[in-house]
């Protein structure tokens, strides 16, 4: 498709959008008396219009039916969580008894490599990837404290060539090569946060099996955003956060896969908790645990209901509109506000947008970070002010990711229009 830079296209295309009418079931912050255009759904995903009626469903039950709200309200407490792994298996390529909710996002990859972070003397080293967000950096670090390594000799990073803004697949694999019978662990971001890069998950997970190492994937800025086969894939663990493109509200419950080759295994480590009993023999309250064969066989806690109640409005909505719909909205989306930064770029004499994200649709997804160079942090404050929510990342990166559920067309051509007048201002 030739794009144009004009309102009249832009309108055009939300015409043809079949997609378009969802953006009435998200809840926007208003600017001057209009909605922002909002661009951080890689940080928080608006507020879907139907939220509200799932969580007062639950307070109502709470207020109604008290303690029998667990086995009498309309969505039983006790089993609600079964009802995403129709759903959300489809999301994410998994079979049903794969996924699960349960905790958040770091918890639950704490929790699962319990399981699947076994070192030993000869094979414990993990490899990630160069910046990964820092909660992951974190974690590895406490997790080989926590077994006795020190994390400069246990965490190997896979880095950047000079130059260059993006790690080549080549490179994940020649590094898994090289640390061979040492590696223990492959546990990277699906969609790195910083840059929008898509990773090459199945050949990935190939390398690393080949090598004799586990491999998971943190899903934060994939889940929703990306089509995933996790389980023809191969890959052994992953879990998510929902709060991003999934649009189930600030610090929400996070969603687990664990491969059903792992499930009757139970030789294998994990922490134990009564919501992971066997179900049928739960209330019996007997002292040897015996977990659900399963995902679910890997939660702790009793759920917080009220946490999962917006999850599952918003699973519900990415079910009615299936993953494909999405993608091809995406794909067009994000290449038009590609299109529209370098109609500016051209525009502005002496002004240089680099896109560090990857040019190529099957390496990129619903983001694109724009390293502004010759602006700084002004002109992202001009932007906030003018009704532009978007995103800053040290040095100089604004992250703009242009949701395909509530996005739309004439809002990339709006936002060219107000980056454009920002430079002007500020230079």
């Amino acid at each position: 498709m030739t794009f144009q830079n004009t309102r009249e296209f832009a309108q055009q295309l939300d015409k043809q959008d079949e997609l378009n009418h969802y953006r009435n079931e998200f809840l926007f912050p208003q600017h001057n008396g209009k909605n922002v255009i909002y661009f951080t759904g890689n940080s928080l995903g608006l507020q879907p219009k139907r939220t509200k009626q799932y969580v007062d469903e639950v307070m109502n039950d709470w207020s109604s039916l008290a303690v029998e709200g667990h086995f009498y309200a309309e969505k039983p407490w006790w089993d609600y969580h079964e009802r995403f792994a129709n759903p959300l298996s489809k999301l994410v390529g998994a079979k049903p008894s794969e996924v699960t909710v349960m905790n958040t996002l770091t918890v639950n990859l704490h929790l699962l490599m319990v399981s699947f972070y076994r070192p030993t003397k000869t094979r414990y080293k993990i490899i990630c990837e160069e910046k990964a967000f820092p909660s992951d950096q974190y974690m590895f670090q406490s997790q080989v404290h926590f077994h006795g390594y020190k994390p400069e000799d246990a965490i190997v990073e896979i880095k950047r060539r000079e130059g260059e803004h993006n790690i080549r697949l080549e490179d994940v694999l020649a590094k898994i090569n090289e640390v061979g019978d040492e590696l223990a662990l492959v546990l990277i971001g699906g969609v790195n946060y910083y840059t929008g890069q898509v990773f090459d998950m199945k050949t990935i997970t190939e390398a690393g099996h080949k090598a004799g190492a586990i491999v998971g994937f943190d899903l934060a800025h994939a889940a929703g955003n990306i089509k995933l086969e996790l389980h023809e894939w191969n890959i052994d663990f992953a879990a998510w956060c929902s709060y991003k493109y999934m649009n189930s509200g600030p610090g929400n419950a996070s969603g687990c896969f664990i491969h059903e080759k792992h499930h009757a295994n139970k030789d294998l480590s994990r922490f134990g908790g009564w919501w992971a009993q066997n179900k049928e023999r739960r209330f019996l309250m007997e002292p040897k645990f015996d977990p659900i064969v399963g995902a679910n066989g890997w939660q702790v806690s009793n759920l917080p209901i009220l946490s999962l109640a917006p999850y599952l409005a918003s699973v519900e909505m990415f079910a009615e509109v299936g993953m494909e719909k999405l993608i091809r909205k995406r794909n067009q989306i994000t290449s038009y506000l590609e299109f529209i930064l370098h109609e500016i770029d051209k525009d502005i004499e002496g002004t240089e947008f680099e896109i560090i994200t990857p040019t190529n649709q099957e390496e990129r997804a619903c983001q694109l970070s724009v390293f502004l160079h010759g602006q700084g942090r002004s002109l992202f404050d001009y932007l906030m002010k003018n009704g532009v929510i978007t995103d800053w990342r040290e040095p100089n990166v604004i992250r703009l990711a242009p949701v395909p559920f509530y996005c739309s067309y004439e809002d990339m051509y709006d936002f060219g229009q107000i980056l454009k007048q920002g430079i002007l201002t500020v230079k």
